[in-house]
């Protein structure tokens, strides 16, 4: 019968010194030793042998870092892998480059990765926004975690911040871009499983409403003195007196860049990708807008952005400008919003100045097909939107200087 080692007790692994000039081993039975080197070094070894018959052996650790109770248990979860006919060196060798591996493909790593591959999905306005999101709200928290790693719990627990300081919408939305990207890791490889499937009710539920609007004329005509006596950051003045001639959406306005607009042709074209619809949408120039633009020119014409962000050139005017000025302003999230500005042209244009609604929808950039069911393209009807545009501005005017033309159809 094989030598059975007596199992080492704490004192012995304590009180061990150095012995001449090479290092010597404790047994503590099962293949397991601790390695005494002449340094004084305590270090847990397993002595083991594969299936080819060739001898191995494993390093646990160095002593007091590893206690002779936790080399035990290596020990153990060592000797029921070459139970199963699993070399422990080998399996170890795996986990650590999986480990190594799985570092590299942090949440953070793998989200910047899959933004830059879907970017041609998404408009300019919504990249930045998803971006910001990520950066702001996700990245703090998960960002560091191995993709592999994380658990419905972690994606819950972020996104319940937001939902905890009343930004229900955006924690739904950050919710779906968590488990987009997650999806993205399933189809490299990565993981097996988006886990924010799980998550399915978690969140408290946001009840749809349109966005708060003023649409009535003589409130109207309030709000545009209301506007006109903003005393605010410039650009922000600029950009409110702009959304109401415009009506655009609030990202496309705040993304505008100087290169999309001619002054003297007195047009500005928004490229596709940053429109909802994804088709090119043209905006005729009233005089007061192009008056208005020519002002911001002055003061921002040197970049790239028309209502570029007091931080940096280098981006655009932030989402919540306009939204922040109404509120300078007085006029409460319930009343109105920067998008409202939409619902107050589509409805005063159509109910009080009689306006041809095609053209109205046109101007909106929703979708309007021809008697064929085809798509018009961002030129159709120009001279007569033009022309809508142009009455538009004058009528807003009229409203904001009170003449008494607000409730006159025309």
């Amino acid at each position: 019968m094989p030598k059975l080692s007596k199992p080492l007790t704490d004192t012995q692994v304590k009180t061990a010194k150095p012995k001449g000039d090479k290092p010597y081993t404790l047994a503590d039975g099962g293949g397991m030793y601790l390695e005494v080197t002449t340094s004084g070094s305590k270090i847990w070894r397993m002595s083991y042998r594969q299936e080819n018959g060739k001898q191995n052996r494993l390093t646990f650790g160095a002593y007091p870092e590893i206690s002779l109770l936790e080399a035990r248990a290596k020990r153990a979860v060592a000797r029921k892998l070459l139970a199963d006919g699993i070399d422990p060196g080998q399996f170890k060798r795996d986990a650590k480059q999986a480990k190594a591996i799985a570092a590299t493909h942090t949440f953070e790593a793998v989200a910047l990765t899959w933004l830059e591959k879907t970017v041609a999905t998404r408009a300019v306005t919504t990249q930045e926004k998803v971006t910001n999101w990520l950066k702001k709200d996700v990245f703090p928290f998960i960002g560091n975690m191995p993709v592999s790693a994380i658990k419905p719990t972690d994606v819950l627990a972020t996104v319940q911040k937001m939902e905890a300081r009343g930004a229900i919408d955006s924690a739904h939305r950050v919710k779906q871009i968590c488990g987009q990207v997650l999806r993205y890791a399933v189809a490299i490889g990565l993981i097996e499983r988006d886990v924010t499937t799980d998550l399915k009710g978690a969140l408290t539920i946001s009840i749809k409403t349109n966005y708060a609007s003023i649409t009535e004329p003589k409130q109207s005509g309030e709000l545009m003195r209301s506007i006109f006596s903003y005393t605010g950051h410039p650009y922000a003045l600029a950009a409110l007196k702009l959304s109401a001639l415009f009506f655009v959406r609030p990202g496309e306005l705040r993304s505008a860049q100087w290169s999309e607009i001619d002054l003297e042709a007195a047009e500005w074209r928004i490229p596709g990708e940053k429109m909802k619809m994804k088709v090119d949408h043209l905006v005729p120039l009233s005089t007061q807008a192009v008056d208005i633009l020519r002002g911001v020119f002055a003061m921002s014409g040197h970049g790239k952005y028309v209502f570029p962000s007091i931080r940096t050139n280098e981006r655009c005017m932030s989402e919540n400008t306009v939204n922040a000025a109404l509120r300078a302003m007085g006029y409460a999230k319930e009343t109105m919003t920067a998008h409202g500005f939409r619902a107050m042209a589509r409805t005063i244009l159509d109910e009080v100045l009689g306006e041809r609604v095609d053209l109205i929808e046109h101007q909106l950039a929703h979708a309007v097909k021809d008697p064929n069911g085809r798509a018009y393209n961002r030129t159709a009807h120009l001279p007569a939107r033009r022309e809508m545009m142009q009455r538009w501005s004058d009528y807003l005017d009229k409203l904001r200087m009170d003449v008494g033309t607000h409730s006159i159809r025309t």
